[in-house]
């Protein structure tokens, strides 16, 4: 199920599902720790009215979620129309507080006076772990605390005048034979329960007059500390604000953040420019404040996978910081470039992918290869790095920032890919492709190496360490020259994927069409855009791979199986690789072939702006995570490109 609205602060993010329900609920990192995410395990909303009962999830409500305009503010609208109740949320995290709050507005669609009352369920699994929680109503404060080891939330809610909830429950969810408290809601009346320990859950409930189309209401929120203390602090400092003035301080905190571009945003489609702001608050709302950039804070995969992509991968970040650094937000590309001079191994090389708090992440990469030790690395996870560490400079003109990351990361990385060169070859040695699954030396790999080295090479020569420059660009050079000769395969006309080079000295090409190994040759330069052997790269790929199922867009490569759903097909299109083939129509000129491919990206995407990793080749259901992080970013990169 997707995230159709991400909500973020740099240290906390919620997610909300189809049903604008809360189902991931991330503190104090960015991706870390996920204190909702399990197997169909959400927060839950409730309507009672004249005698029934209501889930939001039931299936008897329309639900829309959008952003505002121009903030990172989600709204929701849910109608039910068999109870004559909407409810309309405006949601956001406090831009300046670990505080996650809702103001629901219930509207009585009858033309009578009716009560209506709102049941707002909390179930917290707590450092990602069910056991040893507590939850308590505290009722001087009034309010209900969750608490667990170094985190405690505070559930709070009052009407628009300041009343606060009138009912409340804690109780046990999901063991011991209990579903949960939540159940105690659907006759309208909670018990009171006042603590419980272990797997709990928690839920309060608001009794509302409400008149015919004058909307009631509530203000809801959660306040997140490392201790009972510190979160009651924030309770009573957020109380004592005001939640109205919270909110009108976030939406202006959004709008004037969002202001820095206005140059640049005058200059975009009208047609795009909606999509485009919340594609931009879709990935901030992925960035945390001390450096990572998450893949995806979407955990539902988990219900059908061993792992999610609450992760920092080097590749990916790199591509989500590539439009803001074209739109003049700085901040978060230095934070990054800090995280990975932090994290380079001691030999100048990233790893994998890594934790938001800086801990090395999950991999299925091994230590051996053929029966040889290897690095369980991509090296192109390292290069792209340091490439757009040189568009930065280029762009930032921050030579001091750069200046001081020279010997802590750019140095150290660019020497690891000047050496990790296979002397038969004078080509990067293998490692693990883009897409992590083959171990070979990629068309793809070479040519971010082959850019890295030379972006490199030029930072050297501005901060005179004038060998390193000319090391450095004869690499790349080598590089460059035996590419000619080597990735090319003539009886398919298109690059290969890569070659595996074995004990023998021989080549073992790989001939898989990838759309990586074009746009890769491309876009880092290793051939020109009017090369031989990229123009018929372009002609094999839009036979063979290009708008080839019903649903168009363009795989990652021939017979992709990674979340196949129809056998015999030759891949899911990903909205990554279809976007950068309107790069290369934009690049090349092709202006209205790449404003087909940007109005086929929006006819997938969510009323949210959401866009998942990939789509279903036959429906054009989305598939995998949404929002993917790097969907939403090649998105702005093509609207870019499209405006300069």
């Amino acid at each position: 199920m997707s995230r159709q609205i991400v909500l973020g602060n740099g240290s906390m993010m919620v997610g909300l599902d189809k049903y604008g329900l809360v189902h991931d609920f991330y503190y104090p990192y960015v991706g870390l720790e996920n204190h909702c995410t399990a197997k169909n395990i959400h927060h839950l909303i409730g309507v009672w009215v004249d005698g029934k009962f209501s889930w939001l999830d039931d299936g008897s409500w329309e639900t829309e979620l959008d952003y505002e305009n121009d903030a990172m503010i989600g709204s929701v609208r849910a109608r039910n129309k068999e109870f004559k109740v909407e409810l309309k949320f405006t949601d956001f995290v406090d831009a300046n507080s670990n505080v996650f709050g809702r103001e629901v507005a219930v509207v009585n669609k009858d033309e009578k006076q009716r009560e209506i009352r709102l049941f707002m369920h909390q179930v917290f699994i707590i450092s990602q772990s069910s056991r040893g929680d507590t939850a308590q109503f505290i009722p001087d404060e009034n309010l209900i605390i969750d608490y667990k080891g170094h985190r405690t939330f505070a559930v709070y809610g009052e009407t628009e005048d300041g009343q606060p909830f009138e009912q409340y429950s804690i109780g046990i969810y999901g063991i011991e034979g209990k579903e949960g408290t939540f159940k105690d809601a659907e006759d309208g009346n909670l018990e009171g329960n006042a603590v419980e320990h272990g797997s709990v859950d928690t839920v309060i409930g608001f009794k509302l007059n409400v008149e015919p189309h004058q909307p009631e209401k509530i203000n809801y929120f959660i306040s997140c500390g490392v201790t009972n203390v510190d979160t009651f602090a924030l309770f009573e400092k957020f109380k004592k604000d005001g939640f109205s003035e919270r909110l009108k301080k976030t939406r202006e905190f959004w709008q004037k953040w969002l202001h820095k571009t206005a140059s640049i945003m005058s200059k975009i489609d009208d047609k795009y420019k909606d999509k485009f702001v919340r594609c931009l608050f879709i990935a901030k709302a992925h960035i945390d404040k001390r450096g990572s950039v998450l893949a995806s804070g979407d955990s539902a995969m988990l219900n059908y996978e061993r792992d999610n992509y609450s992760y920092c991968w080097p590749r990916d970040a790199a591509y989500v910081l590539w439009p803001f650094i074209r739109l003049g937000f700085y901040d978060e590309a230095r934070s990054f470039f800090e995280f990975a001079r932090d994290v380079l191994e001691p030999d100048g090389y990233l790893m994998h992918k890594y934790q938001p708090d800086r801990a090395l992440g999950s991999s299925w990469h091994p230590y051996i290869h053929n029966r040889h030790r290897e690095l369980p690395i991509q090296e192109d996870e390292t290069a792209i790095v340091l490439f757009l560490l040189g568009e930065y400079l280029n762009l930032s003109k921050d030579e001091d920032f750069v200046r001081n990351l020279y010997r802590t990361f750019v140095k150290p990385a660019a020497d690891f890919l000047d050496k990790y060169i296979d002397d038969s070859t004078k080509l990067p040695h293998a490692s693990y492709d883009l897409w992590e699954e083959k171990f070979l030396t990629s068309t793809y790999t070479t040519s971010v190496v082959y850019a890295a080295l030379i972006s490199s090479a030029r930072m050297a020569e501005l901060f005179e360490f004038p060998d390193d420059a000319i090391r450095w660009q004869n690499t790349a050079e080598d590089i460059k020259f035996k590419s000619k000769d080597v990735f090319f395969n003539n009886e398919k006309g298109y690059f290969y994927k890569g070659f595996l080079l074995d004990n023998g000295g021989k080549l073992n090409f790989d001939a898989t069409i990838d759309s990586s190994s074009l746009f890769g040759a491309i876009m880092y330069k290793l051939f020109d855009t009017d090369d031989a052997y990229v123009e018929r790269s372009v002609r094999t790929l839009e036979k063979e791979l290009v708008d080839y199922s019903p649903s168009k867009g363009v795989p990652r490569y021939e017979n992709d199986h990674y979340h196949a759903t129809h056998h015999g097909t030759k891949g899911n299109p990903w909205f990554v690789t279809t976007l950068w083939y309107a790069q290369y129509y934009i690049e090349t000129g092709k202006i209205e072939k790449a404003h087909y491919i940007l109005d086929w990206c929006m006819s997938h995407m969510y009323r949210s702006g959401v866009l998942s990793e990939q789509i279903d080749p036959n429906s054009g259901n989305n598939l995998s995570v949404a929002p993917l992080v790097w969907s939403q970013a090649e998105f702005m990169n093509t609207v870019l490109d499209l405006t300069d």
